[in-house]
């Protein structure tokens, strides 16, 4: 055993967990959701390996189907569990429920709010007037930075 091949030929279980190992961290560093599906097919293909040891292009192909199995079922059922508002990554959700005060008066619905110590653009979801120093409470981001207030 001088080589490389021959290390990963005469223990194909730590091959394949190491192999794992390294697609989940990196999967840990990147945070993509993508690599957690390899790394538990090359786990899966390690335990098979163990109880039944096969050829190495037969484990690849396990591996294969095993992580495209894995990334079409896990990405179809578990995409449904996470709505797309509560991405913590985007600042603009955590400002819902937040209050804050106009900084322009609102005409037409649209005006300028001052909330968590920055101004913002708004619009107003009830019809009518207010004024400047209104106090507002945020109900949504629309379109990217605007955001959706409420009186009061």
């Amino acid at each position: 055993m001088n080589s490389l091949p021959d290390l990963i030929a005469g223990h194909p279980f730590w091959a394949w967990m190491a192999l794992g190992a390294i697609f989940l961290a990196i999967e840990v560093m990147s945070g993509s959701g993508w690599l957690l599906w390899p790394a538990g097919s090359a786990a899966l293909v390690a335990v098979v390996q163990l109880v039944w040891p096969m050829s190495a292009p037969l484990a690849i192909a396990l591996f294969a189907v095993a992580t495209i199995a894995s990334t079409y079922v896990g990405r179809r059922f578990i995409r449904g569990a996470h709505p797309a508002a509560s991405d913590v990554n985007n600042p603009l959700t955590r400002l819902v429920g937040h209050r804050g005060e106009t900084a322009t008066a609102f005409e037409g619905g649209a005006g300028r709010v001052f909330v968590d110590g920055k101004e913002w653009s708004a619009e107003l979801e009830e019809a009518g007037p207010l004024p400047v120093g209104a106090k507002v409470e945020v109900v949504a981001v629309v379109g990217g930075a605007r955001l959706r207030v409420k009186a009061g």
